[in-house]
């Protein structure tokens, strides 16, 4: 058994195919089946069932996948342990971000996030909440940054920042500040199903369920709804680094909330093992100086949870 026999196994797990597991791998097919076959004749097992489309983990091989995901989470971190001895940042760091914050945020840290540390590769990818904690999970990916609180113990969160809420409407109101119940939930445009944002907003609102709507659109794109509202079609609630984004007139149909604001909690969550504490100490530094100082005290608002 050796660390590149286990790195197939898991690949195969994940992608539940081994023509893609091998893609990801960077070798042949034939290649990773001859090792991981190497592996089950050692072993006295097998480790998948290849009769079923996708190929899935046999009992013994679920067994096998576990332990294997533990010694390479060692390995990884007596290598990070000696990464850090170094005296610059170097390695890469794995990053999701959800869609609602990553068009609105990512501009803010990146460059001189790299600008700092030219040795260091960030390698970002977009999630909903859901995908980024499984990726954690199975070590895909070194850190998220997603709004919280999580609520799950395999999870550590780091608060960064509190995100304002606002109504972006697409007609105007008697007063200059609203409550959450001057909002029609009739008018209300909304996220699809699996974005923490729909889940706020519902509570926010209060509301058990939708109610009817002549308007429904399935999207996963703040900029649709954003675009919807500005032809005549409803109100949606906005989180305030979007509406840096926006144009006068856009900005015109954005009305705040009575205080205390409501505020999503922005934070940064890892596996509780987690590795790479340096590079996500950095990251979270960047991230922060790019943020309004109104925004990192929750003085004066009410965090929404999921």
């Amino acid at each position: 058994m050796n660390l590149q026999q286990l790195e197939y196994v898991l690949a195969v797990d994940q992608h539940r195919h081994f023509a893609r597991a091998a893609d990801a791998c960077f070798v042949t097919q034939p290649t990773l089946s001859m090792m991981i076959q190497k592996l089950e004749d050692e072993l006295g097992i097998k480790l998948f069932d290849r009769s079923r489309q996708p190929v899935a983990p046999t009992e013994a091989g679920e067994l096998v996948i576990v332990q294997a995901r533990k010694i390479l989470l060692e390995v990884a971190r007596t290598k990070d342990l000696l990464r850090q001895r170094k005296e610059t940042l170097t390695g890469t760091l794995r990053v999701g971000i959800i869609p609602t914050l990553a068009p609105y945020l990512a501009h803010r840290f990146v460059n001189s996030f790299l600008d700092k540390y030219p040795d260091v590769e960030l390698s970002i990818s977009e999630h909903v909440t859901a995908t980024i904690v499984k990726k954690l999970k199975k070590n895909q990916l070194d850190v998220g940054i997603l709004v919280g609180p999580l609520q799950d113990a395999a999870i550590r969160e780091k608060p960064l920042f509190y995100e304002p809420l606002l109504v972006y409407s697409s007609h105007g109101f008697d007063k200059s500040y609203l409550m959450p119940e001057d909002i029609n939930p009739e008018e209300l445009l909304l996220l699809e199903e699996g974005h923490c944002l729909r889940s706020q907003i519902m509570n926010l609102c209060e509301l058990r369920r939708l109610s009817f709507n002549r308007l429904n659109y399935q999207t996963g794109s703040l900029e649709t709804l954003i675009n919807l509202v500005a032809t005549g079609n409803g109100v949606t609630i906005l989180p305030a680094l979007a509406v840096d984004s926006l144009n006068e007139d856009q900005r015109s149909r954005i009305f705040p909330f009575y205080a205390p604001v409501p505020v999503r909690e922005v934070s940064l969550a890892m596996h509780r093992n987690f590795l790479k504490q340096d590079l996500i100490s950095a990251l979270s530094t960047e991230i922060l100086a790019g943020i309004p100082e109104s925004y990192k005290e929750a003085e004066h608002t009410i965090r929404i949870d999921l």
